[in-house]
């Protein structure tokens, strides 16, 4: 049984799931450097992903789309070929039928042939991808399902062998008001109040390191929550009511940020946002608390799964792990959107199976491509220890191997590698990632070792959870600690396969050190290269490994922010 999920809006992507194994996933933004959250605007987009892995449009049995906005149904206009189509899909939120309703449809054209298509709720793809993808899921456990996306209220869901059901909202508040919040304090401000920005959340998690909870602040959030969302007035039960209009919910969520600045003038904006963050992961953890207590009559392991476009906050998920409540807690690589084709595909599997387990690996991703690389880069061969020597010098290098990973994150397949060793390297990756001085750079350590450095530091392959950084190991990894003592960890088993794990060991030979720093491989704005011709035309780094090959410049000066010269030595311990 071969089905292929669709997720056409932004993060749009192609997926492809074979007898409960998933054999790609490929997000357009991780084509030929395209910018992120890339929608499909073109069904040719399919065609081309299933003919990289020998399929035509007729090997598939069963075509899938994912759901988007609508109350009832989804409506997408989009190209196949030269001639505009116009398809139906399910809403965004699940039907009252349940998380299985299926919208059925016709007209799927692909190669000039038309095709039948199923299409399921947005939030379905989000639980059945998060659930079919977890160690529960393997071990034949129930799980509860957090779903919290930016336009809808946190929504818990309880999927177990009878199938999966929706239990209740934990509270009122859209996941976006975490970038609104940004919208309205620090240097993320914009007038614009109709703009849904999807990077602005991740910068902000970053940017609290740089203040401190304040409960006086916390308590003017509370108030303001209660006021225009959890209140029985007027006002919040139509905010209540008007749910299924984003756009509402956005202007909503403006006018509570506004009426509290107006209580928070002369407060440090870095203050501010630490503690809207905190008041909103003290409200997730209180409320899902009281949530299970409603529904104590579950039995079996308390598991938990994460998804939504709020599971890629690491804090947040730290805290729900930290609080007693669940046996364990699992967040896929991909809980936003990135994950929705391969939910989408995991739908119609579940439809047909049940909530079974899929079998996946992170790096089902676009191969490496070919391309014409520059005369001012040459290539040598340079096998793993000779680079894991080259790292030690305290030279940056491209690391690109295998298939790319799936979701948002860099997990050493299409990775910017450096030694951790002196604080100037977190500023350096900052600087030709024209990023913020105040974003961190992630540590990738071998699994066994990082409990010595990190806290908790239990394995986190996917970068997922927070840990802070051992004090006696912090003056020796400067680059990749936070501001605030944390650290977005990535864990690699030294057994995993994979080319990173053989370079982390080989490093840790040559320095005692387990983990390097490691940042993606990508333009500003775009997803990861496609290939070694795009890190090469990138050019801020002067090395970049693939296969078994360093491309190396021909030339002595290298590409800086301002395209002068920069000298690698003010990285050098």
């Amino acid at each position: 049984m071969r089905i292929c999920g669709i997720k056409l809006t932004h993060d749009g992507s192609v997926a492809l799931v074979e007898d409960g194994r998933l054999v790609f996933c490929i997000e357009q933004e991780k084509r030929e450097n395209n910018r992120r959250y890339q929608t499909i605007e073109n069904l040719d987009a399919v065609v081309l992903a299933l003919a990289e892995h020998g399929l035509d449009p007729r090997d598939i049995d069963q075509f899938v789309i994912d759901g988007w906005d609508g109350e009832t149904e989804s409506e997408f206009q989009v190209l196949s070929g030269a001639d505009l189509l116009t398809l139906k899909g399910a809403p965004y939120v699940e039907r009252p039928e349940g998380l299985l309703s299926a919208h059925e449809r016709l007209g799927l054209v692909l190669n000039g042939k038309s095709f039948s298509y199923r299409s399921y709720a947005h939030v379905t793809g989000h639980v059945a991808s998060a659930y079919c993808t977890s160690p529960f899921a393997k071990a034949g456990e129930p799980a509860f399902c957090l779903v919290w996306d930016g336009c809808i209220f946190p929504r818990l869901y309880y999927v177990d062998a009878s199938g999966g059901r929706f239990l209740e909202s934990l509270f009122p508040m859209i996941g976006h008001a975490y970038a609104v919040a940004g919208h309205h304090f620090g240097p993320y401000q914009q007038p614009n109040r109709k703009n849904w920005d999807l990077g602005v959340a991740g910068k902000l998690m970053a940017y609290i390191g740089l203040g401190a909870p304040d409960e006086d602040i916390v308590t003017v959030f509370k108030d303001g929550y209660e006021k225009h969302f959890a209140a029985n007035t007027e006002a919040a039960r139509r905010y209540r009511a008007n749910i299924n209009d984003a756009e509402a919910s956005l202007a909503a969520t403006h006018d509570y940020f506004g009426e509290c600045a107006l209580r928070l003038d002369g407060k440090r904006a870095e203050n501010i946002l630490a503690s809207f963050h905190v008041f909103l992961e003290r409200l997730l953890v209180n409320e899902m608390g009281l949530a299970l207590l409603r529904h104590s009559n579950f039995h079996g392991p308390r598991n938990l799964c994460v998804a939504g476009g709020c599971g890629l906050n690491i804090k947040w998920n730290s805290a729900l792990r930290a609080s007693g409540l669940f046996e364990g807690v699992w967040v896929p690589p991909f809980p936003n959107d990135s994950g929705s084709a391969i939910g989408a595909a995991c739908s119609a599997m579940v439809a047909d199976k049940g909530f079974v387990p899929l079998e996946w690996s992170v790096y089902s991703g676009p191969s490496l491509t070919s391309g014409d690389t520059s005369v001012e880069w040459r290539a040598t061969p340079c096998n793993i220890s000779e680079l894991a020597a080259l790292l030690a010098t305290n030279k940056p290098v491209v690391f690109l191997a295998g298939r790319a990973e799936l979701g948002p994150r860099a997990l050493g397949g299409r990775s910017i590698l450096a030694a951790a060793t002196s604080p100037a390297m977190k500023n350096y990756l900052n600087d030709i990632k024209i990023r913020e001085h105040f974003r961190p750079v992630a540590p990738i350590c071998l699994e066994d070792r990082a409990p010595e450095i990190f806290d908790p530091g239990t394995p986190d392959p996917y970068m997922l959870f927070d840990h802070q950084t051992r004090p006696e190991w912090r003056d020796k990894i400067p680059a990749v600690v936070h501001l605030d003592g944390s650290a977005r960890l990535q864990t690699v088993g030294r057994t995993s396969g994979h080319k990173v794990a053989e370079l982390l060991i080989e490093y840790e030979k040559l320095t005692g050190i387990p983990l390097l720093c490691n940042t993606s491989a990508n333009h500003h704005g775009r997803g990861f290269f496609p290939d070694v011709a795009a890190a090469c035309e990138w050019g801020r780094i002067e090395h970049i490994w693939c296969d078994g090959l360093l491309w190396s410049r021909t030339t002595a000066t290298e590409a800086s922010l301002s395209d002068r010269p920069v000298e690698m030595d003010a990285c050098r311990a």
